[in-house]
């Protein structure tokens, strides 16, 4: 959406305490939440998404933790990739050349400009996962993201993992259930036939960039939206207007719980 569209759809300018205001009608303070937005959708923001993040700390306050995925979907196995692809006879080219993923210098990629940067905040971690990454800050950030290992990224050795164990949260602020990448950790858990695949992304390993292997499953997040919709119908769940856009809050561990049932349900 051009700004000029939302410019028009504002009658008055969305400010961070105003965004403050909204967010602690879901009472988020002290709580680990994983969100997940569209800036676009709040309307005109005096600030843009630094003022979205600071307002989102101020909700979660430094005895909770808020956490925002990271990826870096172009830090990837060439042959798979689809928007845009490359010509097959550049991968080896990319894998060779590619800079070893880092942390703090490394952009995110396809998640809109608040998890960019949000990143770049004072004291947020992020894991070392060079494709599939989260970002966190706060009381539980260096937990959430440690030990994120290189197969299975959104499994039982990832940040979703680590937020589930927890009690934590998914705020989902403008977007619907296809962004809430929570979900994966049900395709993980949920006992069906799983495609495995090889991937690769590029890492520092001594000091040097080395194209590293490693597995994980297909995903098929394309199911999301139903398994959402089912779920809110038989769930209760937070919701407030959060400036001009609908949010909602579910409990990490219910919906990935619900979905693992679902899932089940369907492949077998």
């Amino acid at each position: 959406m051009k700004e000029k569209e939302i410019i028009d759809k504002t009658k008055n300018p969305i400010t961070k305490k105003l965004l403050i205001n909204d967010l602690k009608k879901l009472k988020l303070k002290g709580e680990v939440v994983i969100v997940h937005s569209a800036l676009s959708q709040l309307g005109w923001v005096c600030g843009g998404a630094v003022a979205l993040v600071e307002a989102l700390q101020e909700a979660v306050t430094e005895e909770g933790t808020l956490v925002m995925p990271a990826h870096s979907g172009d830090y990837s196995e060439p042959k798979y990739w689809g928007n845009p692809p490359v010509p097959e006879e550049w991968y080896q080219t990319i894998r060779d050349e590619m800079p070893a993923y880092r942390p703090e210098i490394t952009p995110t990629r396809g998640l809109g400009v608040t998890p960019e940067i949000f990143r770049k905040f004072p004291d947020v971690l992020r894991s070392d996962h060079p494709c599939l990454s989260f970002a966190a800050w706060g009381k539980e950030a260096e937990a959430i993201t440690a030990d994120h290992r290189l197969d299975y990224a959104l499994g039982e050795h990832s940040p979703l993992a680590r937020i589930y164990e927890r009690g934590g949260k998914v705020l989902l602020i403008g977007v619907g259930h296809d962004c809430n990448t929570s979900l994966h950790l049900a395709e993980y858990r949920a006992e069906y036939d799983l495609k495995i695949k090889i991937f690769g992304s590029s890492i520092l390993k001594d000091g040097k960039n080395v194209w590293a292997k490693y597995q994980d499953i297909e995903f098929n997040d394309d199911l999301f939206p139903a398994i959402g919709k089912e779920y809110e119908s038989e769930h209760k769940y937070s919701s407030a207007t959060i400036g001009l856009a609908e949010a909602k809050l579910f409990d990490q561990k219910i919906i990935v719980d619900f979905a693992v049932n679902w899932l089940e349900k369907r492949e077998n």
